[in-house]
């Protein structure tokens, strides 16, 4: 076989050119940037929504996970199984559409319920964002490139909550909390326009992308396929688990830091800003070229890597938790966020390598649906509603011990992608194991 082309599912096709690759990439994360820093709104403008609507802790944390996790998890089942047999592209750009008309929406709700429709129509428009680009990167870079490129595409989520944090921080300073909605929201149509436009389908004319090639599995069956599998079931749950300190965290930080730890929006759009932006995309970078380099050697790595980077977080997090003051605490959270995001990379690449070319969506959009239903849909309910739970006796730091409450699922997490080793090993033994 030519060093130019690559065997995925038992299909041979030419590998994609770096510079063609790179364009598709380099847009497909800036799509990506745009559908987190919507989606982070909300919580890095927490504090003057709750000002300005009467929003407790509570509200805040099922409007942020479950009522947003509710539709963007349901809904991405659908859309990924009709952009694995139409035109992804066009899925792709049709979703960043209808999310940021209703992220504009945003900035219009007058009350919590008007808020809330306007979350779930975000949710219901980013569900079609994630999995049809997993596949397109995918179909764009060989499986030893692969890890690389998804951890590139990766870095939209760090981006994204910091341009979040410096960008909706400084215009609610200056002007009002609903201004950023408005601006973001605009920005986000432009983009929907320039990948319809730009990006083409790289499935087209090859046989998997059509009726007339080889049998394409039913829609039940492909979901059967998926959690009867134990290794991608267990992949998704560990995923979950991590999810859970992800969301639960980043929704709740900024709010922490104002209120506990006396940060005003001024510092937060610069300090806060600089440690997501660095941590996470530092360590979402370096996770990818890590997995590439020992995943080769044992798929294991896939997963013992994401378990050893949760175990060193943890004592970290608890510092960030405990700093009597924003400066240390800011010190402490750096590792978390560059530790916290090791699984993502890791896993998104292992189940787009475990499934055929004419699956990857339907199955990263399973794999998001358990990973962001336990970790966005119970990450932020969960940490809102103890820091209501604990606000009768321990009003002043009521967020505090929420956060503490936390801790414990770094372990869980951990103790799930170890088990995820033994499983690979056992199904893979051979160094670079074999795809299912």
């Amino acid at each position: 076989m030519s060093a130019d082309t690559v065997t995925d599912g038992g299909v041979d096709k030419p590998a994609a050119r770096p510079l063609r690759g790179g364009l598709v990439l380099g847009m497909l994360c800036f799509v990506y940037v745009l559908n987190f820093l919507d989606r982070q709104l909300i919580s890095i403008l927490g504090k003057p929504i709750q000002d300005a609507l009467r929003v407790t802790d509570g509200e805040l944390g099922k409007i942020t996970g479950f009522y947003f996790a509710l539709f963007y998890c349901v809904i991405a089942i659908p859309v990924g199984w009709l952009a694995d047999r139409t035109n992804r592209v066009k899925v792709l750009s049709i979703a960043c559409a209808l999310w940021s008309g209703a992220t504009a929406a945003c900035g219009l709700a007058g009350t919590y319920g008007q808020l809330v429709v306007a979350r779930m129509a975000v949710g219901i428009g980013e569900a079609g964002g994630v999995p049809p680009s997993y596949a397109i990167i995918s179909d764009h870079f060989p499986r030893e490139r692969r890890a690389s490129a998804l951890s590139i595409f990766n870095l939209g989520p760090p981006i994204g909550s910091a341009l979040g944090v410096a960008f909706g921080a400084s215009l609610a300073a200056a002007f009002d909390w609903r201004l950023p909605f408005y601006v973001i929201g605009a920005v986000g149509v432009l983009a929907a326009i320039a990948v319809y436009s730009l990006i083409g389908d790289p499935r087209a004319g090859a046989p998997t992308a059509r009726t007339g090639g080889a049998a394409t599995a039913s829609f039940v069956s492909t979901i059967t396929r998926f959690f009867a599998n134990p290794i991608l079931l267990l992949a998704s749950l560990a995923s979950g688990a991590a999810n859970f300190i992800t969301y639960g965290l980043g929704n709740f930080a900024t709010l922490f830091l104002m209120r506990e730890k006396g940060m005003q929006l001024a510092e937060v759009a610069i300090w806060y800003a600089l440690v997501v932006g660095v941590g996470m995309s530092a360590g979402i970078y370096i996770s990818g070229r890590l997995i590439d380099r020992f995943g080769a050697r044992t798929q294991a790595a896939y997963a013992i890597i994401p378990a050893l980077s949760l175990v060193l977080a943890l004592p970290f997090f608890c510092g960030f938790i405990w700093a009597p003051h924003w400066e240390l605490a800011l010190v402490f959270l750096l590792v978390p966020m560059f530790l916290n995001s090791f699984f993502l990379s890791a896993t998104v690449a292992f189940v787009q390598n475990e499934v055929s070319p004419d699956q990857r969506v339907i199955s990263g959009a399973l794999l998001l649906l358990v990973m962001n239903f336990i970790g966005l849909g119970l990450g932020p309910t969960y940490v809102g509603m103890m820091s209501d739970f604990f606000r009768p006796s321990h009003a002043a730091h009521a967020l505090q011990l929420a956060l503490y409450a936390l801790a414990p699922m770094y372990l869980i997490a951990a103790l799930l992608f170890f088990g995820l080793a033994r499983l690979i090993k056992r199904f893979h033994p051979l160094a670079g194991g074999t795809p299912q």
